[in-house]
């Protein structure tokens, strides 16, 4: 049986805290969507062809995804302030080396070595979160700021990649870390309180299986974006990723210390939400990465404009993201996820239907609206679902499951959408065709969104409501739940 040494019970600077961890996860989510509209300029100053240009982002996504149980694994057993420390010193010098780059190999190399940053950074900022705020009105502010930094992290990356490969170069969007992450790193000892640290032997089992795994898993998705799904590389990466995963579950039901704990699933709600979470980023990628694509190449937007058309969307996110916290008070989370959720999926249906002859404002901004709209209704309770009522001693394997959802829904998304858009058969003028490519792209990412729906019904909404009739708020420590034991 593991035990915890004694974490402090209150947060002496609740602001800095909250500022230390959200100005760090803001970081790392910025730079899976920063490379989008820079890439262009990238390509041109490194002579990258096709292949190595998606690797520069795959890379970082391929070990982030691989990496991210041991992380949290590891703030468990270490210390989640240290790890966590340690995740912005490495994420920081990657930067910096990226950066520097002389060639393409280089900048590869050191996006896979920020995965490995960030995969340590993300759930340790998560479990620091919920061991620094006491369950209720902190709690619930905190983890909604959290989650509106997921959504508005992504959509802001396309702004700043825009701008500063516009003005100055793409480099900089990688030499801006560096000072981001010096402040946290002098400010994270001073004011981040140390958890409490699990005694004990480490899942080395189960942490090899769960890497080796997931990592497979997201390798074999991204080679089929660019090979298809029959490619024998694709074919056997998948399948041993699945072997792998199968493998981990097998050990994790017999380790007497697991990195997954399997009882983390017994929660209709935390299963639903890691579920949910998986399809909808799912969607969101597909939306970021085609939706670039058709304001440079169908508007005839520069990189910076292309930034800036993320605008209506990131502005519409942050307000309603802020007025979660007293809405939480009034509504159930769960039905402020099938809001969000469908409001998302509205959005994205209509931007599904722009064509070459569609406007910016009418074709694209006001779609983005509401897709805004939808994501600061969704990802706070995404988030607070996905580690409602777990264990202290399970707090960093809750989080670091949050993360993984969140990062291979990313690439598995990404995979489905991009395969969906090689459908869309060839000929004609260039510009019809990847109109056509896009539509068929974000008509893929609605269905993805449709899943989410179900799944946030059929799990979430019932479990919830249930725990609401008995008094209980959808922050709060949840009354047993119906669901698979381990």
């Amino acid at each position: 049986m593991e035990n915890m040494k004694p974490a402090p019970t209150t947060a002496p600077h609740p602001g800095a805290i909250l500022a230390i961890i959200l100005a760090s996860y803001f970081m790392i989510l910025l730079d899976n969507s920063v490379i989008f509209t820079a890439l262009p300029s990238l390509q041109a100053e490194l002579r990258l062809g096709t292949s190595g240009l998606s690797w520069v982002q795959d890379a970082y996504t391929l070990v982030f995804g691989g990496l991210l149980l041991l992380g949290a694994r590891a703030g468990d057993l270490l210390g989640r302030r240290r790890v966590f420390v340690f995740g912005l010193v490495v994420f920081s010098i990657a930067s910096l080396l990226i950066g520097l780059a002389p060639a393409g190999w280089w900048a590869i190399a050191g996006r896979a070595v920020q995965g490995i940053g960030a995969a340590v950074v993300a759930p340790a900022s998560l479990s620091l979160l919920t061991a620094s705020f006491p369950e209720g009105r902190e709690r619930t502010r905190a983890v909604s700021l959290y989650g509106a930094t997921a959504g508005i992290g992504a959509s802001l990356g396309l702004v700043i990649g825009g701008a500063l490969a516009h003005w100055i170069s793409w480099r900089a969007g990688f030499f801006v870390n560096v000072p981001i992450g010096v402040a946290m790193i002098a400010l994270a000892p001073r004011f981040l309180p140390e958890t409490g640290r699990v005694t004990g032997r480490f899942d080395v089992g189960g942490a090899l299986a769960a890497t080796l795994g997931v990592g497979a898993l997201v390798f074999g998705i991204i080679d089929s974006a660019a090979v298809g799904w029959t490619s024998l590389v694709t074919v056997t990466a998948v399948g041993a990723g699945v072997v792998f995963l199968v493998v981990f579950v097998l050990i994790e039901r017999r380790a007497a210390q697991p990195i997954m704990p399997l009882r983390l699933f017994a929660s209709r709600r935390r299963t639903g939400a890691y579920v949910a979470r998986f399809l909808y980023l799912g969607a969101m990628i597909g939306f970021f990465f085609f939706t670039t694509q058709f304001m440079q190449e169908v508007l005839g937007f520069d990189p910076l404009q292309a930034g800036l058309g993320f605008l209506p969307m990131t502005a519409v996110n942050f307000a309603v993201a802020m007025s979660i916290p007293p809405l939480a008070r009034r509504m159930s989370g769960s039905v402020a996820l099938l809001a969000g959720i469908l409001v998302t999926l509205a959005g994205m249906f209509w931007l599904s239907r722009a064509g070459v002859d569609s406007s910016y404002w009418a074709g694209v901004a006001l779609p983005m609206v509401l897709i805004g709209a939808g994501q600061g209704f969704a990802f706070a309770p995404l988030t607070s679902f996905g580690i409602i009522g777990a264990p202290a001693p399970d707090a960093g394997a809750a989080s670091g499951l949050v993360n993984t959802f969140h990062q291979v829904g990313t690439c598995l998304g990404l995979g489905i959408a991009v395969a969906a858009a090689a459908t869309v058969p060839s000929g004609g003028p260039e510009t019809a065709h990847l109109a056509a490519q896009v539509s068929t792209a974000l008509t893929t990412g609605s269905v993805l969104l449709f899943l989410a729906l179900v799944t946030t019904a059929a799990l979430i909404l019932p479990a919830d409501l249930a725990v609401r009739r008995v008094g209980k708020t959808w922050t709060a420590a949840p009354v047993p739940e119906a669901g698979p034991a381990r």
